[in-house]
C-alpha cells in the first residue's frame, strides 16, 4: 500500500504554477499542473501529482491512493515522504533529469528495484473508474 508512491518517485517533478508555465519549465518544475506516469513491467500505472506547496498525492497502481511531502535533495534528485494512508519514517529519494520537461520520459527503479518508465504529461490527468475517486 505505502510502496504505491514510492516507485513514481523517481518522477518527482515540480513545477510552475500553471500547466503552461510548467511546459517551458525543466527538471522538477515541469511537474507542477501536469501529470507524472510510472509504467510498471505488469502494464500498470501510477500516477503522481507534485504542488508547489510541497505536497504531492498519487494513485498506485493497485488502486490506492497516498500522498505526502516531498523535497529537493539536489538538482536531479527529489525525496518523497508519505504521510496517508499510513505515515512511513523514511524517505525514498530518486533521480530526476534536471534537463527533463513535459514529454520526457525515461527510466528508473521502484522501491522494491523493480524497472519503472516515466513520463511528465501535459495537464492534470486522472485514472479512469469508480476506485480512482478521489479519498
Amino acid at each position: 500500500m505505502h510502496r504505491l508512491f514510492l516507485t513514481a518517485a523517481a518522477v518527482a517533478t515540480l513545477s510552475a504554477a500553471t500547466p503552461a508555465a510548467a511546459a517551458e519549465s525543466r527538471g522538477v518544475a515541469a511537474a507542477f499542473g501536469n501529470t507524472v506516469k510510472a509504467l510498471y513491467p505488469d502494464g500498470k500505472h501510477q500516477w503522481l501529482w507534485f504542488k508547489a506547496d510541497g505536497t504531492w498525492e498519487a494513485f498506485g497502481r493497485r488502486g490506492k491512493w497516498s500522498s505526502g511531502k516531498w523535497s529537493q535533495k539536489d538538482e536531479g534528485k527529489v525525496c518523497l515522504k508519505q504521510a496517508r494512508p499510513v505515515a512511513i519514517p523514511f524517505k525514498y529519494c530518486t533521480d530526476f533529469p534536471a534537463h527533463g520537461g513535459v514529454g520526457a520520459v525515461w527510466t528508473s527503479k521502484s522501491m522494491e528495484g523493480h524497472p519503472i518508465k516515466v513520463t511528465v504529461v501535459r495537464g492534470i490527468q486522472r485514472p479512469t473508474g469508480a476506485a480512482a475517486a478521489a479519498p
